[in-house]
């Protein structure tokens, strides 16, 4: 661990340490309420909060190579492989080897999974209204939780953390 700048962070060592004073942790609750207030909306469609994600870059994309997926979410290949298997088995992607490059594997959407849009599409309205914010506060906490993103990864290796997310595929 590097040695940190005490003298640029305005808490006492008392207060350091306290919950109420920390980031991360309304950074962490935020993230298990609104994952959790998903949960029903995407049951509804068979999909987990990831697999969502996973739909939505490929509503986004048609194909993407795993590895070109796992940049976007964050996600590891041993996330990504056991996630993938499950929505190949539901009929919404497909995987297959690029016939340029035998290392790359790509994810295809197939029609199941486009057809899918169409039930998806309000679930982002659903959580906008939980969500209370007006338009232009939630495209400003959007801007400044990439930028965190972006600092925080910048400070370590760059690389999203092993295990990627913590939920089930």
């Amino acid at each position: 661990m590097s040695q940190p700048d005490r003298d640029a962070f305005p808490l006492s060592p008392e207060d350091r340490l306290k919950l109420e004073n920390q980031l991360c942790f309304p950074l962490y609750a935020a993230a298990k309420e609104v994952v959790r207030r998903y949960t029903p909306l995407l049951d509804e469609l068979g999909l987990t909060y990831t697999q969502y994600l996973t739909m939505m870059v490929l509503w986004e994309k048609g194909t993407v190579s795993v590895s070109e997926l796992g940049a976007d979410l964050y996600l590891d290949s041993g996330t990504l492989t056991p996630l993938l298997k499950k929505m190949e088995a539901k009929g919404l992607v497909t995987r297959r080897r690029s016939s340029n490059d035998e290392r790359r594997v790509e994810v295809r959407i197939t029609d199941a999974g486009r057809a899918l849009r169409d039930r998806a599409v309000d679930v982002p309205v659903e959580m906008g209204n939980c969500m209370k914010l007006e338009a232009d506060e939630a495209v400003h906490l959007a801007s400044l939780l990439r930028g965190l993103i972006a600092n925080v990864r910048e400070a370590g290796d760059g690389q999203p953390a092993a295990g990627g997310a913590s939920e089930q595929a």
